[in-house]
């Protein structure tokens, strides 16, 4: 049945029909809706793991049960998730074992712009990429296919574009195959050094096998034009090449983008007097066709940017064709930056740690805006997880000049994700850190998925819930207290107390995302107009909800959530709770 779908959606879908039983994912845009689509079908088991290589790890038991099994993340994901990966290469599978892998070019919600193909190549592990939403349903079953016919995990690599874009897809039954048994096998799948290197030749034999099935097997295409010119491309830069250039060249698009078609490409080639390849980010493709010695010109990156997205007026315009000038609108549309939401737990704690002065070693998560003006309390953002580590780090080189100005932060998600080691680390170790975890009982980046400190599972069934307090403490933290993030004076001198202590410390600052549907919001707040003094104190904490309006503070009734920190900064008694 044809359908309107998302590019995630339609991934999902293809996990349906291909017969995938088992899916453990940690959510990261752009990849979490193919989870969280697929948990639609009761006939798939869906869960969030504690992070990516978890999730991978699990995935992997599951295939070796005897069913089908995904796991999906973002490409930073695939990064926690490598040791996994590269030594699956060497195992294989025993049912199908898909990865999902979405990259984000242009950074629009990641920390980095890395090309997730670089993974594919260094583990020797097969990639599909699809350019569209039928694509993505129809690549998962192909996918799987590969899995089971080379003994190999397969990586199924999405971008935001082909992610988060709808297209028209062809549905289809669900197949569900043969369940097969699991055979005791040491020599396969116990990794030992004896073992591991006699799998090794196995996996360069396996990709050649792979490549040679990629000559014939109709995942690369060839599109024939009455030209001397030549298209190599992949994903949505073959859209764009499509839109731009239609039918007038000749096109190679790759499906398979790891192991590459070295055959396939040179008879594309062949009478070609100029061969273009248009890929984002770094010049895989290109420079796998330079290294095959073809006769005709070629071009790539001397013509494509190495960084950022493309799109239709980028291709035009390195095509040499008009760009189209667009309209204009009349008035100028002020800048919206990111920011906290009116209400967010998070701001309290941040305002005391700017008004404090210390440095601050953040972490991947919505509380990363606190180091956006006017809080601006944040010094440092690397990867999940590196707060506690590099605060650990920072204090142990600089001694007590360190100590008792730094503190480390991260999210409660993030914290179980992989802060837990940095936290094992600060107390085995005993540096005189000080650190937060901002517990808002969710994963807020990424639109509110469960984590194991929320007691609820995927579905939201009540589920294990990890207790922060005990589980800190049982590592060797013996200074753990919760503060109220509303109450900024509270966080204020726990901060100074604890940045006094002489041993490792941990607060808690907790309370719910205010977004959450069960959260009850206060009415919002009102100005008193005659007692405000346009002092402007109240804009110090950057809640979108309050604005200056012909020189008095103004409430956006709209967006208050009646948290009363901005309260807490008026000397004056201007903001009151409605009567």
């Amino acid at each position: 049945m044809k359908q309107l779908m998302l590019g995630n959606a339609a991934a999902a879908r293809g996990l349906f029909e291909a017969g995938c039983e088992f899916i453990s994912s940690y959510p990261g845009t752009p990849s979490t809706e193919i989870t969280e689509e697929a948990a639609k079908f009761k006939e798939i088991y869906c869960e969030w793991a504690p992070n990516e290589k978890v999730a991978m790890e699990s995935a992997f038991g599951a295939c070796l049960a005897g069913r089908r099994a995904f796991c999906g993340m973002k490409h930073v994901g695939l990064n926690v998730a490598a040791d996994p990966l590269f030594t699956m290469s060497y195992t294989g599978v025993n049912a199908g074992l898909v990865i999902g892998v979405a990259d984000d070019p242009g950074m629009h919600s990641s920390q980095n712009e890395q090309d997730s193909r670089h993974h594919a190549i260094a583990s020797k592990i097969p990639m599909l990429e699809p350019s569209d939403a039928d694509e993505a349903r129809e690549f998962v079953k192909i996918a799987f296919e590969i899995s089971e016919k080379f003994d190999t995990p397969v990586l199924y690599k999405m971008c935001t574009r082909v992610a988060h874009s709808q297209s028209i897809t062809d549905t289809k039954d669900r197949q569900l195959p043969e369940h097969k048994s699991y055979e005791k096998n040491i020599s396969k799948y116990v990794m030992a050094p004896a073992n591991a290197i006699r799998r090794h030749p196995f996996v360069e034999q396996r990709m050649k096998d792979i490549e040679k099935w990629s000559e014939t097997s109709g995942i690369n295409k060839i599109e024939k034009a009455d030209s001397k010119v030549g298209i190599i491309t992949s994903s949505t830069s073959y859209q764009y090449v499509k839109e731009v250039l239609g039918d007038s060249v000749n096109i190679l698009k790759l499906g398979m983008v790891n192991p590459l078609p070295a055959n396939m490409i040179k008879d594309f080639a062949s009478g070609l007097e100029k061969l273009i390849v248009v890929e984002e980010l770094d010049p895989i493709f290109e420079t796998f066709v330079r290294s095959l010695g073809l006769k005709c010109e070629i071009h790539g990156k001397d013509m494509f940017p190495i960084c950022g997205e493309f799109s239709q007026n980028l291709l035009a315009a390195a095509f040499g064709q008009k760009v189209p000038e667009g309209t204009k609108l009349d008035t100028e549309i002020p800048v919206r930056p990111p920011i906290m939401c009116a209400g967010c737990p998070h701001r309290g704690m941040f305002y005391a740690l700017n008004k404090l002065k210390v440095t601050v070693f953040g972490d991947i998560g919505c509380y990363t805006l606190g180091s956006v003006a006017p809080l601006s309390a944040m010094d440092v953002t690397l990867c999940m997880g590196a707060s506690f580590s590099g605060l650990h780090g920072w204090n142990k080189a600089g001694g007590a000049e360190n100590e008792k100005k730094s503190v480390a932060v991260i999210g409660d998600s993030t914290f179980m994700h992989s802060g837990m080691t940095g936290l094992a680390s600060i107390a085995y170790n005993q540096s005189n850190s000080t650190v937060i975890v901002l517990d808002n009982s969710i994963t807020g980046m990424t639109g509110h998925q469960q984590n194991p400190t929320t007691g609820k599972n995927l579905y939201g069934e009540p589920a294990g819930r990890v207790d922060l307090e005990a589980l800190a403490r049982a590592m060797g933290i013996k200074r753990v207290r919760v503060v109220d993030p509303y109450i900024i004076s509270d966080c204020e001198k726990a901060v100074k107390e604890e940045l006094e202590a002489q041993e490792p410390s941990l607060i808690i600052s907790r309370r719910p995302c205010a977004l959450l549907k069960e959260v009850k919001h206060k009415p919002p707040l009102k100005v008193d107009e005659n007692k405000c003094k346009s002092c402007k104190a109240c804009m110090k904490i950057g809640c979108p909800a309050i604005a200056m309006k012909n020189g008095k503070a103004k409430i956006d009734v709209t967006l208050c959530v009646g948290c009363k920190v901005c309260s807490q900064m008026c000397k004056f008694g201007a903001l009151k709770e409605q009567a």
